[in-house]
């Protein structure tokens, strides 16, 4: 049996080639309303002790950091006069 790509479902795998601390500690993709995106998660403790999942989510068609070549948009207005 093929595997069938249903909405609203995805697969988390084990990351083995984490770069750094920083990296998912589980990768795969998830599709939402019909459009893929990358999935990251990282288990986290909270302040009780409890574990969870903190999670990521980035459309697979967005362009990469380094393709986004626009300038940014300063969210300070210097002609502000305080």
């Amino acid at each position: 049996m093929a595997f069938e790509k249903r909405d609203l479902t995805g697969s988390l795998f084990k990351n083995d080639k984490m770069m750094s601390d920083s990296s998912p500690q589980y990768t795969g993709s998830i599709t939402i309303d019909g459009v893929d995106y990358w999935q990251s998660a990282w288990v986290k403790e909270g302040k009780t002790g409890v574990k969870f999942f903190s999670q990521s989510f980035k459309r697979k068609d967005a362009p990469s950091q380094s393709q986004n070549t626009a300038p940014q948009k300063s969210l300070v207005d210097d002609d502000l006069p305080f």
